[in-house]
């Protein structure tokens, strides 16, 4: 008895769309990927500064609960294929992974190519055919997929998932084409939006400090409109030719929602490990050996070089002025800047710059145990291209690995 293998396209060459090509031929398709660049998962060879933080090592409730936007929609697919299900299969592929800070997962080896190179195989191992060629839209006749427009022609198809990503990083082929095709097709799109961007200040004081890293400082957002601190975070941040960067900038821009200009203040705790009172108590210590040199010479054991001179004049204290005249009110306010040096959002870096898309096909628009289009029958989605995304800590890539593995089952089924 013979029967004829399901054809399915899958467009888009990142984790999502790799994955969701392997698994769907492993159970048995006939399967096409499309990749208009000329290599697949280039966004992913360039995540976690080249390490890629493939997943994280945690359970349901704490992948669900760093997911800010349409969490519930991801129960059924983060059920059948978890952050476990993730870390067995690149294993199981030749790739030794490592958990650290977080429960943050990466290749022991910190080459992101290692996860590129695992996904890539595992489509050819299966039979993948891989085509560098940019698909124009998708064909449906009477709400039901029929083939893609790929170079003016027509390539029949009997299912279609769309995995093309979402508007972050488009030199790497995440352009937005995802979009375009669901649109075209009736589906509602909620606006793509920047997360995980850095972030532009109304101040310029930090441009003047380009280049500079702070490390083990507490980052803290604080809501003007509803003065409430909406986040909280320790690590390393960095001044930029704009504002603000780095991890906790990073993870922090999730937070601002909506974002509004000059709504949100970040506050950066130079000295966290210390108390306002051990701190004091430092300062005092560090006058006391100082204190015949002018105050702008007298920081040097408290802060970087390069931020001293923003620093002082931040404090409002005369940069010449000697240590032992420095007033208890003056001290105080010293003590006030670094536990609380502030400045405040003016909007976010534009869309390309960011990790990560916020916004994409609206999940009212897909049957959450399938990843199948409720209008379209046979097309499906995965990845970033949904309105879905997490915070930092290898979540973000465990969406995508959870719908792709849910598209594909349900694809290979007749």
């Amino acid at each position: 008895m013979s029967f004829d293998r399901i054809k399915v396209c899958v467009i888009g060459g990142g984790a999502a769309g790799m994955f969701c090509a392997g698994r769907a031929a492993e159970y048995g398709c006939d399967v096409t990927l499309y990749e208009k660049m000329k290599q697949v998962g280039r966004k992913l060879a360039i995540t976690g500064k080249g390490r890629c933080n493939v997943t994280n090592n945690s359970d349901r409730n704490t992948f669900i609960e760093n997911v800010p936007t349409n969490a519930r929609f991801l129960y059924a697919a983060y059920s059948a294929f978890s952050s476990e299900d993730t870390m067995a299969f690149f294993e199981g592929r030749g790739v030794p992974l490592k958990t650290e800070r977080g429960n943050r997962v990466f290749p022991q080896s910190d080459r992101s190519f290692d996860i590129v190179d695992a996904l890539r195989d595992y489509c050819k191992d299966y039979g993948v055919r891989i085509v560098h060629e940019k698909v124009d839209g998708v064909v449906c006749e009477n709400d039901e997929v029929k083939g893609v427009r790929v170079g003016g022609k027509t390539v029949f198809y009997d299912k279609v998932a769309i995995c093309t990503g979402g508007k972050s990083y488009t030199k790497t082929g995440s352009d937005g084409d995802g979009y375009i095709f669901a649109k075209e097709l009736g589906i509602n799109v909620i606006e793509p939006k920047p997360s995980l961007v850095p972030l532009e200040t109304k101040e310029n004081w930090p441009r003047e400090l380009m280049g500079l890293s702070l490390k083990n400082v507490r980052v803290s957002i604080f809501d003007k409109f509803t003065q409430k601190e909406i986040y909280s975070d320790f690590g390393e941040m960095l001044f930029t030719h704009f504002g603000l960067s780095g991890p906790t900038v990073l993870s922090a821009s999730c937070h601002m929602k909506p974002m509004q200009k000059d709504r949100y203040a970040v506050r950066i705790d130079m000295k966290p490990a210390l108390d306002e009172k051990t701190l004091d108590n430092r300062l005092l210590n560090d006058f006391e050996k100082y204190k015949n040199k002018d105050f702008v010479n007298s920081l040097s054991e408290l802060l970087p070089q390069k931020l001293i001179p923003v620093f002082v004049r931040l404090t409002g204290i005369m940069p010449d002025k000697k240590v032992n005249s420095i007033t208890k009110a003056e001290r105080q306010n010293i003590l006030k800047t670094l536990k609380n040096l502030e400045c405040t959002v003016s909007g976010y870096r534009p869309i390309e710059e960011a990790i990560i898309t916020s916004g994409g096909i609206d999940v009212k628009e897909l049957d959450p145990k399938t990843m199948e289009s409720k209008k379209i029958k046979n097309l499906y989605f995965a990845g970033e291209v949904i309105d879905v995304d997490a915070y930092t800590g290898g979540f973000n890539l465990q969406i995508a690995f959870s719908t792709a593995n849910l598209a594909a089952i349900n694809m290979a089924s007749n």
